[in-house]
């Protein structure tokens, strides 16, 4: 559906969502990244304009470009405004404490050219967006409040959709931002132009809180769907805009975006129409999406061919990860769980995690059978672990149903998440006719 066959109602939520964050990557660009709440007012209140005058005058022939010029207009107005205080308002004011404090903070704007024009070309626009990326990923913020300031200053995520996301209160998440944002406006990070140097230093933490970003929604405790599929989509789009930079346009961006497309593409065929999570081997494969499967061939073709200025980009943990996704969209082939394996003792070596191990468990089970694969799986003793009492209960189903369902049972117990909890029981349910009928 165009946009010009929506409602103001609908294109409205779909273009903040697109074009808010661009808007303030911009206007950062502009003012500075000390004056964030400036540069989010102005985008704020072009969007309220454009609910107001839309709702009664209709969409207007171009949208997009109806708010990019409003914004421009609205900057312009406020840079007047501040040179108008400048020059015959701050002498009266400077003996009231609480204007003069006010003033000072604003007074650190250059207003000196309050016809400055702002720049809202595709390139500015571009080159805005991924200054804020690496802005945003800074090292001296931990990777969780990365992630939260990366849902709202990047992607345009509520504080209430934010917390969702983490299952978190709100209260919490607000926290969070407060102190991330404080510690942002004190970094004095330069937007305008990124350094060599600048990027070679952050990357990887840029890389990190994307990779979480997308796994945050792929999988995601929260029981919201859309919140699940928006956090995958924008993950996808942020990392787009590394590939589309010579510096950042690396072999390892290219194995992550290559892992984000292979992930996405089965995403409509891992929920069933009632919540109930589809394990790999029942999915409809005909819902995968075969364009997305493409991309992630295309992605990971570019990552395995890196330049002698990327040291280090080979093999990276995004490679394997890719790798292993690849495989699982290629359903074909008789050996594709000894590829797998492999993959994942590579994985494991490289960085070790107890998700991992047990996905490396799975794998090991369809080459070797269940019966070592249980083994394997009882040394790496997660008891606390839902997905590992849940490996455990789908390795025990066949020959042992007590202590699958007991498994499924300690699972249910352990995770927060609803859609699973709804899966584990019908697990349960299945395997409890099983033992009544034999």
């Amino acid at each position: 559906m165009g946009e010009k066959t929506k409602s103001p109602n609908e294109l409205l939520p779909h273009l903040f969502r697109l074009e808010y964050s661009k808007m303030t990557a911009v206007l950062c660009r502009h003012f500075g990244l000390k004056h964030i709440e400036i540069a989010e007012d102005i985008a704020s209140e072009t969007f309220l304009k454009a609910s107001e005058v839309w709702s009664t005058d209709g969409l207007p022939e171009n949208p997009t470009a109806w708010l990019y010029t409003v914004a421009k207009n609205k900057t312009k107005d406020y840079l007047k405004r501040l040179t108008i205080f400048e020059t015959k308002i701050k002498e009266t004011i400077k003996t009231n404490e609480f204007l003069r404090a006010r003033y000072l903070e604003q007074s650190e704007l250059d207003f000196s050219h309050s016809d400055t024009f702002v720049d809202f070309t595709q390139q500015t626009i571009s080159d805005s967006q991924l200054a804020m990326i690496f802005a945003v990923c800074n090292p001296a913020i931990s990777t969780e409040t990365q992630i939260c300031l990366a849902l709202q200053i990047l992607c345009g995520f509520s504080v209430e959709e934010i917390a969702d996301a983490f299952l978190a209160k709100t209260e919490t998440i607000k926290k969070r931002l407060l102190r991330a944002r404080a510690k942002l406006r004190s970094d004095n990070f330069q937007i305008k132009v990124l350094q060599e140097a600048t990027i070679r230093l952050r990357l990887d933490a840029v890389l990190r809180t994307l990779y979480l970003l997308f796994n945050e929604g792929y999988f995601s405790k929260s029981n919201n769907n859309l919140i699940r599929k928006d956090l995958c989509s924008e993950a996808i789009r942020l990392a787009l805009i590394l590939t589309e930079d010579q510096l950042t346009n690396t072999p390892k961006t290219n194995a992550l975006l290559a892992l984000m497309c292979f992930q996405s593409s089965r995403f409509d065929a891992r929920i069933n129409d009632t919540g109930k999570a589809i394990l790999f081997e029942q999915q409809d494969k005909n819902l995968w999406d075969k364009e997305l499967i493409e991309k992630g061939n295309y992605y990971l073709v570019n990552a395995c061919s890196g330049n002698e200025n990327s040291p280090g980009e080979f093999v990276t943990k995004y490679h394997l990860e890719a790798a292993i996704a690849y495989w699982h969209t290629t359903p074909t082939d008789k050996n594709k769980w000894e590829h797998i394996l492999e993959l994942y003792n590579h994985l494991i070596l490289i960085e070790y995690s107890p998700m991992t191990a047990l996905n490396r468990t799975f794998a090991f089970a369809k080459v070797y059978g269940n019966e070592r694969a249980i083994k394997e799986t009882e040394k790496l003793n997660l008891n606390e672990n839902n997905y590992y009492h849940t490996l455990l209960g789908y390795l025990y189903a066949d020959t042992d149903v007590g202590k699958a369902i007991a498994h499924y049972n300690n699972a249910i117990s352990y995770t927060k998440s609803k859609t699973e909890k709804k899966t584990l029981m019908k697990e349960i349910e299945r395997l409890n006719k099983k033992r009544n009928s034999s």
